[in-house]
């Protein structure tokens, strides 16, 4: 089975849907992109429609509703998990102070760890 997700105005995914490998023409990415898109239009689902991978095969992760589609690294990339979290050149998200090694929370507010218990 294939992924696909639309792509909104923003980049931003909304919907996720499964298309037969047969109306991929049993291909592989990306060859299995531009099938999997003319099938998409031939059921008439408008827009931009983009393969992602169950098993992040390609586009770094499987792309789900939220996540944003970098158009220039032809990445997935996932909601930011908190404002003070930046993102880095292999499109992660990190945190302002390193994770400690164990259990932690991450404290916004205080912009710290937490141990978890």
């Amino acid at each position: 089975m294939a992924h696909f997700c639309k792509i909104d105005e923003n980049n931003t995914v909304v919907q996720v849907i499964v298309v037969s490998n047969d109306d991929c023409d049993g291909g592989e990415f990306p060859a299995s992109e531009a099938a999997g898109q003319e099938f998409i239009a031939s059921i008439g689902l408008d827009g931009n429609w983009k393969q992602t991978s169950y098993n992040r095969n390609f586009r770094k992760q499987y792309g789900m509703i939220g996540y944003t589609y970098d158009e220039i690294a032809d990445v997935f990339i996932e909601p930011q998990p908190f404002p003070s979290w930046t993102l880095d050149e292999n499109h992660d998200w990190l945190p302002p102070v390193p994770k400690p090694e164990g259990y932690f929370e991450w404290d916004e507010e205080n912009q710290t760890w937490v141990e978890v218990s």
